[in-house]
């Protein structure tokens, strides 16, 4: 199946798909600030990724449009480590020195954790390979300063808002409660996982005075 994307000037379209994720975490409006200015596009332009990618390897009740995507992805990112590039939001992201070739290998185990395991450490650990190639291009991305630390904080991140776990029931949600990680990695991963924390079991978004309070706290960790 070819994926093909509407042929928009890159402002635009790149508008297009930052706002497409905001809209989904409107918290950001506010956390964000504990984010360096000169360093927020990117940031966002990053996170719109990562959601353009689990939602072609999670979304809907058919895989088979979801895989065709992540194949075109894992061509693009290939093509990104190359210097090419065709997606807007890689005007902002392929000219930045990241292992983008490891990210789409890793595209295989996205498409494969769209059915998690029922048990929270299982469904953890069918992640770990993707979120390890998100936490390295966060640290060549963000320029951490801890080159191991990181990939725990993707996982759990990543299962709370997997569409097949994040509606489970109280229980799974205590477990992954009990088993999130420290927080590690750079800051707009600290400050993404702990909004992620945040926001489970709810059915709104976090209340501003939340968000102001969790995003300073994981800012400065």
């Amino acid at each position: 199946m070819a994926v093909a994307f509407a042929r928009v000037s890159d402002p635009v379209a790149l508008d297009g798909f930052i706002g497409k994720w905001r809209e989904r975490w409107p918290e950001w409006a506010v956390a964000e600030v504990f984010v360096p200015a000169q360093q927020r596009q990117l940031v966002t332009a990053w996170f719109a990724l990562l959601q353009e990618l689990t939602d072609a390897a999670w979304a809907g009740d058919d895989p088979t449009p979801g895989s065709a995507k992540l194949g075109w992805w894992q061509e693009e990112l290939q093509g990104w480590s190359l210097g090419r590039r065709r997606h807007p939001l890689g005007t902002v992201l392929q000219r930045h020195d990241a292992p983008w070739a490891e990210l789409a290998s890793a595209l295989a185990s996205l498409r494969a954790s769209r059915d998690l395991p029922a048990g929270t450490g299982s469904a953890l650990a069918a992640l770990d390979i993707f979120a390890a190639a998100v936490a390295a291009l966060e640290r060549a991305l963000f320029i951490a300063e801890n080159s191991a630390a990181g990939t725990a904080n993707v996982a759990a991140t990543l299962l709370a808002v997997h569409p097949r776990w994040s509606g489970r029931d109280a229980d799974h949600i205590r477990d992954l409660l009990a088993q999130w990680p420290v927080r590690e990695g750079p800051r707009p991963r600290r400050i993404i996982a702990a909004l992620a924390r945040a926001r489970l079991g709810r059915t709104t978004a976090v209340p501003a005075w939340r968000v102001l309070w969790t995003a300073w706290g994981a800012a400065r960790h």
